[in-house]
């Protein structure tokens, strides 16, 4: 297998995660790989970076390499989005994985094929190699979403240049009639209005937040992503050496599954509307807002809503 697409890895201090990330893009051998390294946050930190960035020193097939190495730390946030903004500067189309995001040998073949099939409709703005839908709906190899999940995914220079960092548009796509119509229910509903809220106000004030919670902004209003009927991309990354995602309990090393060849493709595009759900029930905390609020009914005390309880679980863990 030889992949036209370029494929971006973004590494930091995770040597072992990122072997194994590695030798499955080996496996894909991409003609053009972007690596992207964010630098040392400590003294202590040197060690790791440059054990990491050993870890992908051989390319062992015929490929165009660019590397962009920081010497200090960005941090999480600024190396995705300055990693984003120099890949899709040099390529129309790319296939992005951090560190600690293991594609089955199929996401390759995935990305490349949607990546081909939807390059002009402008209607499709993100790939995710990522699936939650509990049931199969019918035979079709992919389905609609508007969740651009981000643990293994591909986009385009198009859909790239809607990302705006600050959310500047937020106030206006919240202040539009139909806003709510986009959510299957209300506890989705009020936990994303809440979230957005939270980023706008945080950027706002100059603080940091998680990079992809604009990128969700970007999608969500304005696109559709693309999802596999089967997962295909696990996350090695929890642990110690996370940044944000240092225990993602039942999401951890998720299973993933081949697709099948030819790809089967779906008659419309629309959303699946009860895919997505499920995605808010498993990937966020769907099903953990309905348990906290059954308890509060049981002991008669209101329900909060803790819309950053799972921010933990959104981006990388780099």
């Amino acid at each position: 297998m030889s992949l036209d697409v370029a494929v971006l890895l973004v590494i930091h201090r995770r040597s072992t995660a990122t072997r194994r990330v590695f030798e499955a893009i080996a496996q894909a051998q991409p003609r053009r790989l972007f690596i992207a390294a964010d630098g040392p946050a400590t003294a202590d930190d040197r060690r790791a970076c440059d054990e990491t960035r050993a870890a992908v020193e051989h390319i062992t097939w015929p490929c165009e390499v660019s590397r962009d190495y920081r010497d200090g730390n960005l941090g999480l946030n600024q190396r995705m989005v300055s990693a984003l903004d120099w890949v899709f500067g040099e390529a129309d189309e790319a296939v992005v994985l951090e560190d600690d995001c293991l594609p089955h040998p199929d996401f390759f073949r995935f990305c490349s094929e949607m990546l081909g099939r939807y390059r002009d409709d402008t209607r499709i703005l993100h790939v995710s190699g990522e699936c939650y839908r509990l049931q199969r709906a019918d035979l079709s190899s992919y389905f609609f979403s508007k969740y651009p999940l981000a643990w293994g995914w591909a986009s385009w220079r198009r859909a790239w240049s809607r990302f705006d960092r600050r959310m500047t548009s937020w106030p206006q796509v919240r202040a539009q009639p139909g806003v709510h119509s986009l959510f299957e229910s209300e506890d989705e509903r009020a936990y994303w209005m809440s979230t957005f809220d939270q980023m706008y106000r945080a950027q706002s004030a100059g603080k940091d937040f998680p990079w992809d919670y604009s990128w969700y902004h970007a999608c969500m209003w304005s696109g559709l992503s693309i999802h596999p009927a089967v997962n295909l991309v696990a996350n090695i990354g929890s642990g110690a050496l996370a940044s944000h995602t240092h225990d993602l309990g039942e999401l951890s090393n998720r299973p993933t599954g081949r697709l099948e060849d030819p790809l089967r493709h779906p008659d419309r595009v629309v959303r699946d509307r009860q895919a997505d759900l499920d995605t808010f029930d498993h990937r966020f905390p769907g099903a953990l807002l309905r348990r906290q609020r059954s308890v509060a009914h049981q002991i008669g005390r209101p329900t909060r809503w803790v819309s950053r309880f799972f921010r933990r679980l959104s981006g990388g863990s780099h």
